[in-house]
């Protein structure tokens, strides 16, 4: 079940309802920049863990900012690993499992959790949460550390909503991504999946 396999963008179902468009943006232009036989090589060293669902309808369990992107960038289909078949399972019971495996995110850009059927059809309805863009700067600046840990990046994009004004982050980014930084240094950070205390 491990083998790399090829869909259309528009037939990936997201597991969150949110993505970081700055994020979502950047990695818009890195495809856009590159030629149509780089874009597939590119997307095929990128699988998304997929998994089945009910009526084999296909819900990508990460990578959600790079799908979104190659959706934004026209790009037609995209890669896939899958990690599990619940296809024989009902709406109800799939939902269960996807939560009891960390395979879904039902939060929204406030932080408020919502029903499954929430979650967007399609990876073209996702919203912005631009303090999942902020959590994505912190990290890439060296903030904290990439890890396995599942949603760990909106664990620290809640962090930062809690702590850096929402009116920062949109009129001065960089600012923001600065006292994210710090702020992920710090003694309030040392219990989020990531943390590793450098300055």
């Amino acid at each position: 079940m491990s083998k790399i396999q090829e869909a259309s963008l528009r037939d990936l179902h997201p597991t969150q309802l949110t993505v970081g468009m700055i994020v979502v943006q950047d990695k818009r232009k890195h495809l856009e920049a590159l030629s149509a036989a780089d874009r597939v090589s590119f997307m095929k060293a990128h699988p998304m863990p997929a998994v089945i669902g009910p009526q084999g309808a296909l819900y990508i369990t990460d990578h959600h900012h790079l799908g979104r992107a190659a959706f934004d960038a026209k790009v037609s289909s995209g890669f896939f690993l899958v990690e599990a078949d619940l296809s024989k399972c009902t709406p109800e019971a799939f939902w269960k499992e996807m939560n009891e495996n960390q395979w879904v995110h039902p939060l929204d850009e406030n932080g408020v959790r919502h029903y499954y059927a929430a979650i967007p059809a399609g990876l073209s309805k996702l919203v912005d949460d631009v303090y999942r863009s902020l959590a994505g700067y912190v990290r890439d600046a060296g903030g904290y550390e990439k890890t396995p840990t599942a949603f760990a990046e909106f664990v620290w994009a809640d962090f930062f909503r809690r702590n850096i004004a929402i009116e920062t982050v949109r009129s001065d980014f960089q600012t923001a991504v600065r006292a994210g930084s710090s702020l992920a240094h710090s003694k309030w950070a040392r219990n989020i999946p990531g943390f590793n205390g450098k300055q």
